[in-house]
């Protein structure tokens, strides 16, 4: 790996912290939300944070295996918002 290669894997993983850092905000509002829907739209949004963390990883590692797990999270995520909101609406 050649110093140019090394500079953007470093990019990509200050990209990553910062949303790791983004996570954190989110988890705050998770725990300390004055309703339930806004505590679902926090994890909603750690949700997709998580998968933008799986994505980047991706590119910086060059590893498609890192897509496929993001997708299968994103397509669960999902789902489980469903769920939840129906929950909260009171059709289940």
């Amino acid at each position: 790996m050649d110093q140019e290669d090394c500079r953007v894997i470093t990019i990509w993983m200050l990209v990553a912290v910062i949303l790791c850092a983004l996570i954190l905000l989110a988890l705050v509002r998770l725990f300390t939300g004055p309703s339930a829907p806004d505590r679902v739209v926090a994890f909603d949004s750690i949700n997709t944070l998580t998968v933008a963390i799986m994505i980047m990883l991706a590119i910086a590692f060059e590893e498609v295996f890192f897509v496929d797990v993001a997708i299968v999270y994103a397509l669960l995520s999902f789902v489980g918002t469903l769920f939840v909101a129906k929950y909260l609406g009171g059709e289940l």
